[in-house]
């Protein structure tokens, strides 16, 4: 399933790798939106698909999310962003590139659509992008952010979980997760101000549940409006796919919480 592709850099366009449903993108040498309209659409969504800020897993958390979205009369835009760290044609693109790359992708709908209600969606890696986009201020506002699986947190230099893990490499990559730890409130620039919709596995060794117990304590004191929903048997990843569990309903669950905030 392809959908329409909105080019908004320079560049050659980008080449999938591996088939369907399992293709990613390796290497990002342009910014790109890939959209998936619906008819009549109520509401419109920025997808950002996770892959550790080393790839994007464009299926798996990009168009079958932007599939379930459109199944909801949500027009669905997945965000190809190029990585930190990676390549550019003047040495390598900087630690913020991913959110430059966002807003640039933010100021697109404002000019075409921005008549519509926005939300936010952003699983692993990308839902940390998601999250560092429900903080910016800009004239097309979100509704809110639906975020699953994300390392929001506590990959910060200051609060990694478990203590004493390694830098991620790139250092770019490493940059951009201490620039912008969401949901520590000794750091309030990362502290969304928009309603957030939070699925989260407990026993995820790839993204330990500090992530989002520090998002929830830190959201108390300002009375944050968070729906955070953590699932005991989810693996990590379960993204749209994995039905093992009673994380099947996270979608059910995140369906409602939209209606509401339209």
């Amino acid at each position: 399933m392809e959908g329409d592709v909105i080019p908004l850099s320079d560049g050659v366009p980008n080449q999938l790798s591996g088939s369907w449903p399992d293709r990613s993108y390796e290497t990002v040498r342009r910014l790109e939106l890939h959209a998936y309209r619906v008819a009549e659409p109520k509401a419109q969504a920025l997808i950002y698909p996770g892959g550790g800020y080393l790839k994007l897993m464009h299926d798996k958390e990009g168009v079958e999310v932007a599939l379930w979205l459109n199944s909801l009369s949500i027009d669905a835009y997945v965000v190809t962003h190029r990585l930190p760290g990676s390549s550019a044609a003047d040495g390598v693109h900087p630690k913020d590139i991913a959110l430059t790359d966002s807003l640039a992708c933010l100021d697109y709908l404002h000019r075409s659509c921005s008549h519509l209600p926005l939300f936010h969606v952003g699983l692993s890696s990308g839902g940390h992008l998601a999250g560092v986009m429900a903080c910016q201020d800009h004239p097309l506002a979100a509704k809110g952010a639906v975020i699953a699986y994300a390392p929001l947190n506590a990959n910060h230099r200051d609060y990694k979980a478990p203590a004493g893990k390694p830098d991620y490499p790139p250092a770019e990559k490493q940059a951009f997760y201490n620039d912008w730890p969401i949901g520590i409130a000794a750091l309030p620039h990362g502290m969304p101000k928009i309603p957030l919709f939070l699925a989260y596995a407990l026993h995820d060794q790839s993204v330990p549940v500090d992530h989002v117990l520090n998002l929830i304590r830190s959201a108390q004191q300002p009375e944050r409006e968070v729906d955070a929903h953590i699932f005991g048997t989810a693996p990590h990843g379960f993204a749209l796919r994995d039905k093992s569990g009673t994380h099947a309903v996270w979608t059910k669950l995140a369906e409602e919480w939209m209606a509401q905030h339209l």
